[in-house]
């Protein structure tokens, strides 16, 4: 296949998988703010589009980590480069359809890194010059994959405690009143942080996809990632958003803990926070899904430990641990057909 046509339909994969992270991750920053009456879901999905949007566009840090630190491919030729590309987001994109038809918040993140991983290792196991940066996915990934679910708890929990000390006199039709005001400045922040995390995992895949043919104008050796990818990842992330998320909206929204106003501006601001200091601080890939998930429940088990729905909680511990396995599985599958076809 011609090299410069495969680049284009790497690029084209990579929107969509752009696209799909928002269609599947869209409830993460509204589930809350839905559910407890804060916005309207229509309201809620436009919100979140503009804001996915923005998000966007404030940074490429983490995009650097996808396209840089996963996996080494500089030593193959671009054909290879680019197969191995469409074949981890083959990966991905498949089992963040799986998720989503049965209504599981997994994380896009994750699914991308075990796309990268399994095709990745198809190629390593082929002897051809490919290799796993394990020491990096480690630093980068598992790291953060474990610790940010453990701070949302924990931090949700610690301020849900404090916060009820705070309003247990008070009138509680005129808190929720407030705290429903307040959720949406904190559902747009989350949805903000949604956009600077998520939509530079597809930068960094178009990055790898358009460097070995020098499109976008990318010279050899250069690392920043350009501005018309940066502008595509955005867009295809907000039309994305706008598509999708009622399924995993009732999971998060009530299927965890019952969920007051008060609950979703904490679980809300404490994730909002970890995807911030993530992004901008430890340069890490975090999952959104993993944070917030973990923030409602910390918040529910603020009153009671049996008020957060361990079963459910179970399933989605279950659906994030066989991510990256699954996902890379996927990945693994379509590098080895695109090889015996094409290579």
């Amino acid at each position: 296949m011609e090299v410069y046509v495969l680049a284009t339909v790497v690029i084209i994969v990579a929107l969509i998988f752009d696209g799909v992270n928002g269609f599947h991750d869209a409830a993460n920053a509204i589930a809350t703010a839905i559910t407890t009456g804060a916005l309207k879901a229509k309201t809620a999905i436009i919100m979140a589009a503009v804001m996915n949007l923005i998000g966007a566009l404030m940074g490429t840090a983490v995009a650097a980590v996808i396209a840089r630190d996963i996996v080494d491919m500089t030593q193959v030729s671009a054909e290879q480069q680019l197969f191995l590309v469409i074949a981890a987001l083959l990966g991905a994109i498949g089992w963040n359809l799986i998720t989503w038809w049965f209504g599981l918040p997994s994380s896009s993140t994750h699914a991308i890194i075990g796309g990268l991983m399994g095709a990745g290792l198809a190629e390593q196991i082929a002897g051809n010059n490919v290799h796993i940066k394990l020491a990096k996915v480690v630093e980068k990934v598992i790291d953060p994959m474990v610790l940010s679910p453990v701070v949302g708890f924990g931090l949700a929990l610690l301020i849900m405690v404090i916060l009820n000390k705070i309003i247990k006199k008070a009138n509680l039709k005129e808190t929720d009143k407030y705290f429903r005001t307040a959720q949406i400045f904190t559902s747009a922040s989350l949805a903000l942080g949604h956009g600077l995390q998520d939509a530079q995992k597809s930068m960094g895949l178009m990055f790898m996809a358009a460097a070995p043919v020098g499109f976008f104008g990318i010279t050899p050796g250069q690392t920043e990632i350009p501005f018309q990818i940066i502008l595509m990842a955005s867009l295809a992330i907000s039309v994305g958003t706008m598509a999708g998320g009622q399924r995993i909206i009732h999971t998060l929204g009530s299927k965890i803990t019952v969920l007051s106003p008060q609950k979703g501006f904490v679980a809300e601001a404490v994730s909002s926070a970890v995807l911030f200091i993530s992004a901008y601080f430890v340069h890490a890939p975090i999952s959104t899904t993993h944070t917030v998930t973990s923030a409602i429940a910390g918040t529910g088990a603020s009153d009671d430990i049996r008020a957060v729905k361990w079963s459910t909680l179970k399933n989605i511990v279950m659906a994030w641990i066989i991510t990256v396995p699954s996902a890379g599985l996927i990945g693994f599958m379509f590098e080895e057909i695109f090889r015996m076809l094409f290579m």
